[in-house]
């Protein structure tokens, strides 16, 4: 399993770096420890969290509302848990840098 990627009892926890503005959302690579993502929308007003949970809740394909931020609302370092018929196998094929 990846070092971004954890599973635990609830669901599987996603450690992203996240770069808003960029000029397209997309895996940039790694980061950190954590899963780089590029996101094409600011860090103002919440549009880039927002942006986040949709691209995921997509690439995914996972209802939005069973992916949740645990901590990094306001940072670049963000960990979310997410929850489902999806397994950590599956989030890794699509999500691979």
């Amino acid at each position: 399993m990846p070092i971004w990627l954890k599973e635990t009892p609830t669901g599987i926890v996603l450690n992203l770096y996240c770069q808003p503005g960029a000029k397209l959302t997309k895996v940039v690579g790694l980061h950190a420890g954590c899963l780089k993502i590029s996101l094409q929308a600011p860090a103002m007003e919440n549009k880039a969290n927002e942006l986040l949970l949709a691209w995921l809740s997509k690439q995914l394909k996972v209802p939005q509302k069973q992916i949740q931020f645990l901590s990094g609302q306001n940072s670049r370092i963000k960990r979310l848990e997410i929850w489902g018929s999806i397994t950590p196998e599956q989030i890794t094929q699509i999500l691979n840098p």
